[in-house]
């Protein structure tokens, strides 16, 4: 019988833990039972004191949010359901979520959650909890309507799923010795979860004063006091807002700007966090530079567009203002479907690093119609970013440890790595990192 300490995480290094996951997800029973090993020794606790290495500070590295791999893996080898994995055992979900990352080859952690759906549930939204799958808003039964949201105060911190996210920051900073980075809604997309998509571009459209006057309220009364609370928690951590449901893709540059980004600067005036505080996922940036707009409600697709344009002013004029809300780093997304070299460009003229996201439909194994052609496009595109982000580095000025000490996503990041991720690509694009040479500073 193999024990938990005669199991070592040494022996799972790229790409070993990574073809272990391929077989796991083909159904092979001995990789089942390979994993079950595996993640008993990291549950116990057997790899903890690997957890406290960090990247190499000479080299491109990876990121990756992977909680949604984990609950694939924890659900599989012990049946455990999504409101088990998230509310039940910090311990548990920091270690498991470390030790996927591990078997993933991913060089820096990133500790994540649905957080979305966790920023929500606090105030009395109606939740659904999949037993596999992370939890989400209902839908059909929303929160607050345009004759109520006045009356949503302030929620308790000190229960539910605050508490739980303080207890997972808490593990992750005992196990990594990284500074807690907590991950909840900008206002726009906590709005658009509580009020509906629908209702609330229709008020966009139309109600434009009502839109701005409830996410201030969402700012002043939900999401201000719950920053005021972590940071009285963890005076070293840091806050990342994520607000997809506002980017330019889905409401326009213009409402992104005036709206979404323009409540995230109204939130924190005046708090002496401000500069620890940073939205990084705004998406869609080409719609800077479309002519012909037409919206939709949800996230996954509203703005389509033809003639575009050499409109690089419009662009720019949005870059300035993520840029206000991320003073952090320069991030391009896929879905932003702009050149890498505008960034890497941006990056330089601003003194910022850069950070380059992999979206899950990139790496998603059930969207893939010609593996082999997409095998050749993401070898391309990851050699590109990877070089990209070198160029950066080594231009721009960065503090000694490269941030690989900082607990916020940086150079490549995969946004979501699940359990139907088609990991012969994940392992194409860590390859390029891994084979590009060191970082070589002028001194």
């Amino acid at each position: 019988m193999v024990t938990c300490a005669m199991v070592k995480v040494e022996d799972y290094q790229f790409p070993a833990g990574l073809h272990l996951l391929r077989q796991w997800q083909a159904g092979e029973p001995d990789a089942k039972q390979e994993m079950k090993r595996f993640f008993d020794a990291a549950i116990d606790g057997t790899f903890d004191d690997n957890f406290k290495q960090l990247a190499p500070a000479n080299r491109v590295h990876s990121t990756a949010s992977v909680h949604m791999l984990g609950l694939a893996v924890l659900h599989d080898l012990y049946g455990i359901e999504s409101h088990s994995y998230y509310h039940d055992d910090p311990y548990r979900y920091v270690r498991v979520n470390l030790a996927v990352s591990r078997l993933l080859g991913i060089s820096k952690f990133y500790m994540t959650w649905a957080l979305y759906a966790w920023t929500c549930e606090p105030l009395g939204q109606t939740m659904m909890y999949p037993d596999k799958f992370p939890p989400g808003a209902d839908p059909d039964a929303i929160l607050i309507n345009k004759d109520n949201w006045q009356d949503l105060g302030t929620p308790d911190f000190t229960t539910g799923v605050p508490q739980a996210i303080d207890g997972i920051l808490s593990v992750t900073q005992e196990l990594t010795g990284v500074a807690p980075l907590l991950q909840i809604s900008a206002p726009y997309s906590l709005a658009a979860d509580i009020y509906g998509q629908e209702p609330l571009l229709a008020d966009v459209v139309n109600d434009p004063d009502r839109v701005n006057a409830l996410l201030d309220h969402l700012g002043d009364v939900v999401l201000g006091p719950w920053m005021d609370h972590f940071f009285a928690k963890f005076p070293d951590g840091w806050v990342e807002l994520s607000d997809a449901s506002g980017s330019p893709f889905f409401i326009g540059p213009e409402n992104c700007q005036s709206m979404s980004i323009r409540s995230i600067r109204h939130m924190l005036d005046g708090k002496p966090y401000a500069g620890r505080v940073f939205d990084n996922n705004y998406r869609g940036d080409f719609v800077a530079e479309v002519k012909k707009k037409a919206r939709g409600a949800r996230r996954r697709g509203a703005i389509s567009g033809e003639d575009a344009g050499p409109n690089r002013a419009k662009l720019l004029e949005l870059t300035e203002a993520k840029v206000s809300v991320n003073p952090l780093f320069v991030m391009r997304l896929e879905s932003d479907k702009v050149d890498i070299g505008f960034y890497e460009d941006q990056a330089i003229r601003r003194n910022m690093p850069l950070t380059v996201g992999i979206g899950s439909p990139e790496i998603d194994r059930n969207s893939i119609e010609d593996l082999e052609a997409k095998r050749l496009e993401v070898t391309a595109q990851s050699q590109a970013n990877v070089m990209a982000i070198k160029r950066v580095c080594e231009t721009v000025d960065l503090p000694e440890d490269n941030h690989v000490g900082q607990s916020w996503p940086s150079h490549i990041y995969f946004e979501d790595i699940n359990g139907q991720s088609q990991f012969e690509l994940v392992e194409i694009i860590l390859n390029a990192v891994r084979d590009c040479p060191p970082i070589e500073r002028v001194s």
